[in-house]
């Protein structure tokens, strides 16, 4: 059974910066989706197993990053510049490929909110 543990989200201005870390073991593709309420899951960004390959969403490019370290077997999303469209519980995937839907996610973690003021 895979274990996805996600933390770091919480209350920010807009302008501001958040790191959300994902504990996951030896998965290859990894992925950051997001839901806000009232809406449907979104894909974020993913990232392969090397980190060679990245894709984000058009609305978080140059704005958030997605990273890995093997070593400790994490994942983060670094979020800069945020705004309050931001706005949503954040979940990180373990998936197939280097996908943009949620159906290529074999395994999700619990989600943690992260919340952007005006």
């Amino acid at each position: 059974q895979v274990q996805l543990v996600e933390s770091g989200g919480g209350l920010v201005q807009a302008g501001g910066s958040l790191r959300l870390s994902c504990a996951a073991s030896g998965r290859t593709f990894m992925g950051w989706f997001r839901q806000a309420p009232g809406k449907e899951r979104e894909f974020v960004a993913a990232i392969s197993l090397s980190s060679a390959f990245t894709r984000y969403a058009d609305s978080v490019k140059g704005r958030f990053t997605i990273s890995r370290d093997n070593a400790k077997n994490t994942v983060f999303l670094q979020m800069n510049s945020l705004k309050p469209e931001d706005t949503a519980i954040y979940y990180c995937a373990a998936g197939r490929v280097l996908g943009t839907g949620w159906g290529q996610y074999d395994y999700w973690g619990q989600g943690t909110q992260v919340t952007v003021s005006s």
